[in-house]
């Protein structure tokens, strides 16, 4: 279960994240994988997907435009409990510093995700991935000072939240990632940053659970 903000959910036109990850996974496991979830379409209820070929039962995800730990921590323990995921997949709190609360608050809703996460399936593992920061954080030196301090809460979060029957991850941020290059406008994944988000979670799973093969886009 992929759960996000507008970068996960993407918009009209969009191949998205998931789509490459999707593709990524048929691919090392030769046939259909299904990624789960209470929602599928793009924002504004949009279905034109940059491949009109993407399954329905691939589309499942749990993200929204400007949604992030403080709107999906209420919502997912009943998405966990309906829709059965064995990994979730998440990236979260860009939207957040930006908008809703510091670093310590959104770190706070961290711990309260994987706890309702837990309370629904106690064996749901989680792969974590940093925040990357967006234009903002070149314009406002104290957001982007924000950014950096809640990835360090978020390792912390994971270190400290990791248990053999429930594990976390927390995913390499992409490390050639540019904004000018693998955004169209400076915070939403063009198709470049689109496959670089799928690669740090696709190498995430494959490095530490041998899930999947090595990401190729």
């Amino acid at each position: 279960m992929c759960v996000g903000d507008s970068m996960t959910i993407g918009s009209a036109g969009d191949f998205t994240w998931r789509y490459r990850l999707w593709q990524h996974l048929c691919r090392t496991y030769g046939g259909p994988f299904r990624l789960v979830g209470p929602r599928d379409a793009l924002f504004g209820d949009s279905y034109d997907y940059g491949d009109p070929g993407f399954p329905e039962r691939a589309r499942h995800h749990l993200a929204g435009w400007g949604e992030g730990w403080l709107q999906m921590t209420p919502l997912i323990a009943d998405a966990v409990r309906i829709h059965r995921p064995h990994t979730l997949l998440v990236s979260l709190g860009l939207i957040d510093l930006g908008f809703y609360t510091n670093a310590e608050q959104t770190a706070a809703n961290v711990h309260r995700f994987i706890t309702e996460a837990r309370s629904a399936k106690p064996d749901v593992q989680a792969v974590l991935l940093p925040v990357i920061p967006n234009i903002r954080a070149e314009s406002d030196p104290d957001f982007g000072t924000e950014c950096e301090r809640f990835n360090e809460l978020l390792a912390k979060a994971v270190a400290d939240h990791s248990t053999p029957a429930s594990p976390l991850l927390l995913a390499s941020a992409p490390p050639d990632y540019d904004i000018h290059r693998d955004t169209y406008d400076g915070t939403h994944p063009s198709p470049s940053g689109e496959h670089r988000i799928a690669a740090a979670f696709a190498d995430a799973m494959h490095q530490a659970w041998a899930v999947g093969g090595p990401y190729s886009p």
